[in-house]
């Protein structure tokens, strides 16, 4: 029993001398590389599912709007892994709003501004997407992840369809 706890002690004191101490207790925490930090910290923040909602469609739209910046004015250097990035982002974006929408039908929120959100947005964002993939510029450089984000959010957009119905329905006041 000794022996167990100096090995123990002596293993975490090398690891802390190692400086992994650190890394392995927060090994743990998962952040989405697609996210900045500021990014996340709003996320956290939100109060609400219908908020996060909001956000993860908002960054989304933004990611979009930087890839077309980047199409139309290439960077001198990593120009192709900036498409590609920002397409995985934006995708990442909209499959974590897709997530919150089912999260958010499991626990009875109050998310219609959500769904309803996503369905406009999908539609919109679907248009610019099956624009690209009809003939894009540099098409071939970022064609796998094109498809995909166009698959993905053809899948939110059916998605914020089914939840609209199944959403409750907001509360009716009544005159008395």
């Amino acid at each position: 029993m000794k022996r167990r706890t100096l090995l123990t002690i002596s293993f975490l004191g090398l690891v802390g001398a190692c400086g992994l101490l650190p890394t392995i207790l927060f090994a743990q925490r998962v952040d989405k590389d697609y996210l900045s930090s500021v990014e996340a910290g709003k996320i956290r923040d939100a109060e609400t599912v219908n908020d996060r909602i909001k956000l993860f469609l908002t960054f989304a739209e933004d990611r979009l709007t930087k890839f077309q910046y980047e199409l139309e004015h290439p960077s001198s250097n990593k120009h192709t892994e900036m498409l590609n990035y920002l397409m995985n982002s934006y995708i990442g974006c909209v499959d974590d709003a897709a997530d919150l929408i089912q999260l958010g039908l499991e626990k009875q929120d109050n998310i219609r501004q959500g769904i309803d959100l996503m369905a406009t947005k999908s539609k919109d964002f679907l248009e610019i997407l099956r624009r690209y993939a009809q003939g894009g510029p540099e098409l071939e450089t970022y064609k796998d992840n094109l498809d995909d984000a166009v698959q993905g959010t053809e899948d939110a957009m059916k998605e914020a369809e089914k939840a609209k119905k199944k959403a409750a329905p907001p509360p009716i006041r009544r005159k008395n």
